[in-house]
């Protein structure tokens, strides 16, 4: 169906718009970084280069509740590692106050071969100091799944081939997965705008369903190794921009260069954006981008970067939030904070359970 509007568009409809007053807003930028993308090494490594010219300056100019600047997660795909690109984007991170993640494209695979890919993928990122440590000083990181397809997802069988995905993930060191939504992709999950634990499964699309995380109650199964953790986007019908002026467009979270943040979509977002139960005055605005490919550079590295950000400090004064930069895992850390039943100025939470490696 277009736009897999059979997938969520039900579950749209009967979402409720939030209601309670916004205290803090968590927001990160999870981008789906690919050098690579229809270029060559050179290719890739005049991105890096022009990133790292550009995108610490941004950075310099604004300032959260907590005196940190915007944040970006950099979910670079681990099969097309190459140790100098990896080196420029450990150097930006340093420079930036970003992150890496992990990113992966597979397809027909099989559960042995993602372990091994996965365990090899990882060691090599944390080689650069980049993805994360848990209080066992294991290595841990947050996940994308490259074409959506996250546990065999895609109707078509294409882009990944292995069931049972999410507990191949979580036993690999994953804290948490930031694929989702996926619309207008038939991948797209019926559940929406949530944070919540899917427990793996043998046949596929296990996140399709799951249990939402609740402030202050624990999940009976939160470190059990088949149970993951999801952190959506916002995804919802946007009447106020619409297509030939008749039908709405759907707001994804996606940042492009045709559609960059702006403040109009900041409001939506954070009608969207997913809440704990008991805690709905925390607001997580998890978006996501190809911002290593050019057409999209100015939703980062251009005037749209800088006026947005300036809009959204005007924003948090016009609604009184607190606004808070939030790496991948830093969003996850205060999300397991407020689980635990922890309160007060979110920002104060970011490295409570994974830190910097």
């Amino acid at each position: 169906m277009i736009k897999g509007f059979d997938q969520w568009l039900l579950p749209h409809l009967r979402q409720k718009i939030h209601a309670a007053p916004v205290t803090d807003v968590m927001l990160a930028v999870c981008d789906h970084f690919e050098p690579f993308h229809h270029t060559d090494k050179a290719g890739a490594l005049g991105r890096m280069k022009l990133w790292r010219e550009k995108w610490p300056t941004v950075v310099a100019q604004f300032k959260d509740h907590d005196g940190i600047g915007p944040r970006h997660s950099f979910f670079y795909p681990i099969e097309q590692y190459d140790r100098d690109v990896i080196n420029e984007l450990a150097a930006l991170c340093r420079d930036s106050g970003g992150e890496g993640e992990v990113h992966l494209h597979h397809h027909n695979d099989t559960a042995e071969n993602l372990i091994a890919t996965l365990d090899k993928g990882k060691d090599q990122m944390a080689s650069h100091g980049l993805l994360s440590r848990d209080q066992r000083s294991q290595i841990t990181y947050g996940f994308i799944h490259g074409n959506w397809a996250l546990d065999d997802s895609d109707p078509t069988g294409k882009g990944c081939g292995v069931r049972n995905e999410l507990a191949i993930l979580k036993q690999s060191g994953c804290y948490a997965d930031f694929t989702m939504p996926s619309a207008p992709h038939p991948t797209q999950t019926n559940i929406i705008n949530s944070i919540y634990y899917a427990r793996s499964t043998p046949h596929g699309k296990s996140h399709n369903r799951g249990d939402l995380v609740n402030a202050g109650q624990p999940h009976p199964h939160r470190d059990d190794p088949d149970h993951l953790l999801l952190i959506q986007g916002p995804l919802g019908l946007e009447w106020r921009r619409r297509k030939w002026g008749v039908l709405p467009r759907v707001e994804n979270g996606d940042l492009t260069g045709t559609n960059p943040p702006s403040a109009f979509r900041a409001r939506r977002w954070l009608q969207l954006a997913p809440s704990l139960v008991n805690r709905p005055e925390w607001r997580f605005i998890k978006l996501h981008t190809h911002g290593a490919i050019e057409r999209n550079r100015e939703a980062f590295l251009g005037d749209a970067s800088t006026r947005f950000h300036s809009q959204l400090a005007e924003l948090a004064d016009e609604i009184g939030f607190r606004l808070h930069y939030v790496s991948a895992r830093e969003m996850t850390n205060i999300i397991l904070a407020a689980e635990d039943g922890q309160n007060g100025d979110a920002g104060q939470w970011r490295n409570y359970r994974y830190t910097k490696g």
